[in-house]
């Protein structure tokens, strides 16, 4: 039994501990580059979502924006990002990715999917067909990650 009661097969941790084991293999899989998790998160926000103000990045990636302010500096030196003025706004400043930023982004996205790829091809047919066909659910679960408030930012104290 954990902490609040559930036993080690309850299916909600079962899912957790999974999401936790596979989230780690893919993150040393996918280390192209030399960057850490938190610039690959970043890069691939900007990816996403396009260029973003440095305190709209640090909301998103849920840690302070002084927190982001330095990861940013970090990101600019190695090159992966740059900072351009809106039109119209000469006192705002956006994050990019420059060119180096998305292809450092796009190989490490190569690689998971490609270790990914190599994992499915050992499994049964049956079990890539169990995974196939809960990838919509496991999509709205995502969606519907993204809909909630966020989280508190991390490192910082919650009262």
């Amino acid at each position: 039994m954990n902490r609040k009661g559930k036993s080690a097969d309850d299916p909600v941790e079962r899912f957790s501990r999974v999401i936790e084991q596979l989230v780690r293999r893919l993150r040393s899989v996918a280390s192209v580059g030399g960057i850490s998790p938190s610039v690959a998160s970043a890069l691939s926000r900007l990816e996403a979502e396009g260029p973003l103000r440095i305190t709209e990045l640090a909301r998103a990636e849920g840690v302070s924006q002084p927190a982001m302010t330095q990861l940013v500096g970090r990101m600019e030196n190695d090159g992966f990002v740059e900072r351009t003025t809106p039109q119209g706004d000469r006192r705002g400043v956006l994050i990019a990715p420059t060119a180096r930023g998305r292809e450092v982004f796009s190989r490490r996205r190569a690689r998971r999917s490609d270790y990914l790829h190599e994992l499915l091809e050992s499994l049964e047919p049956a079990d890539r067909a169990a995974i196939e066909a809960a990838l919509p659910a496991l999509e709205r679960l995502v969606s519907a990650a993204a809909q909630q408030p966020s989280l508190p930012m991390r490192g910082t104290a919650t009262r």
